[in-house]
């Protein structure tokens, strides 16, 4: 990679929240979303698909929720590798917990499902069309907000399998959406600073990143919290795991981050470090 960009092949990894009730977020990742549970140790849970961890809840009953204008989570979204698999997940949640569906669209790269869980954290369960069917303008990649009928979807993409067994296919976090107080800063430090292209621009709203012509690996908005300054502690995101290739990878991120006198910890796998509105974000090395 050059030395001021994030590896072609970076991604995303598991989402941690701190929540004020384990069982029941618990319950809801597993029972509805139909992740399996990967590890529990002590106050922490993780779940996911296969040996990929998706969702990693801390318990933090001392904690209180923020306000929506707050900036922290926006929503995580959740990738399935085919459209039985998203119907499948899809299907659980409008089942188990139907008055947490928020909404649903065809951006033209993916279809998307939007959820809300029981703490207030929101949750996008999407699929993406094949590379080869994404438009790319001057790059920028083009998507939208067409309607998608939640019921012709699962008519369509639902199996009897499917519904006896919601855990189909694979699963990971696809990407991360994050409310912000700013769209600027948000621009300067995601891309100038930790090395992400950026993808879309909605001047003033939001601005969409990723790394080697993915669509977005994170997205940062003003939506519901413009002005909003760095986060205190509460219920909601704890941290963000990103997957870089090579311990290179961490070193060349580690020396860039503090040229900008961006403040990490660093052990030579792993190099740990806060946004503008301090999310505690991770990257890790995920080949020897």
């Amino acid at each position: 990679m050059s030395d001021d960009k994030l590896a072609a092949d970076t991604a995303m990894g598991p989402v941690t929240l701190r929540v004020g009730d384990l069982g029941a977020m618990t319950a809801y990742y597993r029972d509805a979303v139909a992740l399996r549970v990967l590890d529990e140790v002590g106050d922490s849970v993780t779940l996911g698909r296969g040996t990929t961890p998706v969702v990693i809840l801390t318990h933090a009953p001392e904690l209180k929720n923020a306000s929506p204008r707050d900036a922290g989570l926006f929503h995580t979204a959740i990738l399935f590798d085919t459209r039985e698999a998203l119907a499948a997940s899809v299907y659980s949640v409008a089942q188990k917990y139907p008055n947490t569906f928020t909404g649903s669209s065809d951006h033209l790269v993916s279809e998307a499902f939007y959820f809300t869980d029981p703490e207030g954290n929101g949750v996008e369960l999407y699929w993406d069309r094949d590379r080869t069917a994404w438009s790319w303008v001057h790059g920028a990649v083009e998507m939208s907000t067409l309607y998608l009928d939640p019921n012709a979807f699962l008519q369509e993409n639902l199996t009897e399998r499917a519904v006896t067994d919601p855990v189909v296919g694979g699963a990971r976090v696809g990407h991360v959406h994050l409310q912000v107080g700013d769209v600027q800063t948000a621009a300067d430090f995601y891309v100038d600073k930790l090395g992400f292209d950026k993808t879309i621009e909605i001047p003033g709203s939001a601005v969409f990143v990723s790394a080697g012509g993915y669509h977005h690996h994170m997205a940062m908005n003003t939506w519901n919290s413009s002005g909003a300054g760095p986060r205190l502690p509460a219920l909601g995101l704890a941290q963000i795991d990103i997957g870089v290739p090579t311990r290179d990878d961490v070193a060349a991120l580690t020396e860039r981050l503090t040229h900008f006198g961006i403040p990490t910890r660093d052990d030579g796998e792993t190099v740990s470090f806060d946004d503008p509105w301090a999310n505690l974000l991770k990257v890790t090395a995920t080949r020897a």
